[in-house]
């Protein structure tokens, strides 16, 4: 198996023409020939993530965010981007993107981050850029401030934003992991959305969403997104089997599958 094989096989589950424009996906950096010795599965692609390939022998490394956006003009060791992608060159990695390909694959994104909140039954939002929705089947209603506890938790979030009264009830929601498109704001209130779960939402969509009664909830980039990990390294693992997949969470703690 090439490294080659994996991009092809990501690339029919993640077509690169569904990035958004700006985007950058596919194979990043590497040797698209050599012999793939084993799998890391990362949010980004960092010096914890080559260290972990490094220690699990793995030499192709799968990211949700590419390293390099447009052109770069160089490459040296003078910043992160280049001090990265030349540790990679050198321990002979390759690295791989799954981008906005990826978020707009509401199997593997938005409703890997519902599944992770402990619902199984969320729809992707019609007229949303992407995002799931979903209602609260509690028998009694849940106030803001108890929501926000348990989205904590089960994000494994080191803390919530929020601007709104603790005291405002949760009862219909929706989720895009990462940053919260301002273009899905109409559909958001056709649907009668009451509660907005995102990684990021700048500060004045907040403060517009509250006055139109709906409650944010912003849960940080990072939190909602490693929710994509382990749904990514399972389809990996389950078409190349007998090769080991890394899974780096939180760019600390390794798992092998």
């Amino acid at each position: 198996m090439k490294v080659s094989d994996v991009v092809s096989f990501l690339n029919g589950i993640f077509p690169p023409e569904n990035a958004l424009d700006y985007d950058n996906v596919g194979l990043i950096a590497g040797d698209r020939n050599q012999e793939v010795t084993g799998i890391v599965v990362s949010l980004d692609l960092t010096s914890k993530a080559i260290e972990s390939a490094k220690s699990s022998g793995a030499n192709l490394i799968v990211t949700h965010h590419p390293i390099i956006f447009g052109g770069i003009s160089n490459l040296t060791a003078d910043d992160y981007v280049g001090k990265t992608l030349i540790r990679l060159i050198q321990s002979g990695m390759s690295v791989i993107s799954c981008h906005t390909n990826l978020d707009l694959t509401d199997e593997f994104g938005d409703l890997a981050i519902a599944e992770k909140l402990g619902i199984n039954y969320a729809k992707p939002l019609e007229g949303a850029v992407c995002g799931v929705v979903f209602d609260l089947n509690y028998n009694d209603c849940i106030t803001l401030k108890e929501y926000c506890k348990e989205v904590s938790k089960r994000l494994e979030t080191s803390g919530i934003i929020t601007i709104n009264n603790p005291d405002n009830y949760v009862s219909k929601v929706f989720v895009q992991g990462g940053a919260f498109d301002e273009d899905s704001i109409d559909a958001v209130v056709k649907a009668g959305v009451d509660t907005v779960i995102s990684g990021e939402i700048k500060h004045h969509i907040c403060v517009a969403l509250d006055e139109m009664g709906i409650n944010t909830v912003i849960a940080g980039h990072s939190a909602t997104e490693q929710a994509y990990l382990p749904k990514i390294a399972k389809v990996l693992s389950d078409k190349y089997q007998g090769i080991d997949i890394t899974v780096n969470y939180n760019n600390e703690v390794s798992s092998i599958l």
